[in-house]
């Protein structure tokens, strides 16, 4: 049924929590797993109090660490790197791949009007090549 599936992650709680459900989706379809870390280009300074979560050692350690769960799963897992906006940049790899289905978290901020503008899952919806499973 799914041949591809691309599942974009960040370091939210919600990335770890659509994991099952890829994992589930990927071992029912017997798909290719792609998993995608997005750094925005238009990144400023990281204020000291909060973690620096874009950093190439960052990115690196969060793929690592999500390539390592599905491992754990039976599940073998690309891993792809891309700078650029997030649900742009979502968008151009799932084209890229021929992704059948793209699976993400949802932080839920474009429920309201000031978050629907700023809201990436919003923008992959609208933008996809393909079908978009929302994990809420």
């Amino acid at each position: 049924m799914f041949k591809t599936v691309l599942f974009p992650i960040d370091h939210s709680p919600e990335s770890r929590e659509a994991a099952e459900t890829v994992a589930n989706v990927v071992k029912t379809c017997n798909s290719r797993l792609v998993i995608l870390s997005v750094v925005e280009s238009e990144v400023g300074e990281t204020p000291p109090t909060v973690p620096d979560t874009t950093s190439p050692e960052a990115i690196a350690q969060l793929l690592s660490t999500a390539k390592a769960l599905f491992a754990n799963l039976g599940i073998e897992a690309e891993l792809i790197e891309r700078q650029g906006k997030p649900a742009f940049t979502i968008c151009d790899v799932a084209d890229e791949i021929d992704a059948e289905v793209i699976i993400m978290g949802c932080r839920g901020l474009g429920l309201t009007d000031e978050g629907a503008q700023d809201s990436v899952t919003l923008r992959v919806i609208n933008l996809s090549p393909c079908p978009v499973l929302i994990v809420p």
